[in-house]
């Protein structure tokens, strides 16, 4: 069964940095993008980047010179390397796979960007 578990969250402190990771199962992970997104408290899930089975990177204009996605397939895993993090960046992040038409969601971890 398709299964993604994100990890690497927790509180930095302004312009401080992130790695979050995601490792999946259940698919093939080489031929599908995957994505990570976030959720703030009292708003909409939304996208930060995105990255295709070819490596194709896609990023929001918020994280656009700060973030970096990338996947080691041969571990299954996508990552969300997070520079120069602002309170901006608050929010539960969620790795996401689209996979034979569904969608696919981790249990989320919490970045808290704070001093």
């Amino acid at each position: 069964q398709v299964q993604l578990v994100e990890s690497g969250g927790g509180l930095v402190q302004p312009g401080g940095s992130l790695r979050l990771s995601c490792a999946a199962s259940g698919f093939t992970f080489s031929n599908y993008p995957m994505s990570w997104y976030r959720q703030a408290p009292g708003k909409e899930r939304e996208l930060v980047a995105r990255i295709s089975a070819g490596r194709f990177t896609t990023y929001v204009d918020p994280v656009k010179g700060r973030f970096t996605i990338s996947r080691d397939n041969a571990k299954n895993t996508v990552y969300l390397q997070m520079n120069s993090l602002t309170p901006e960046d608050t929010a539960v992040y969620y790795c996401n796979s689209r996979v034979w038409a569904n969608d696919y969601w981790g249990q989320g971890t919490q970045v808290t960007v704070s001093s």
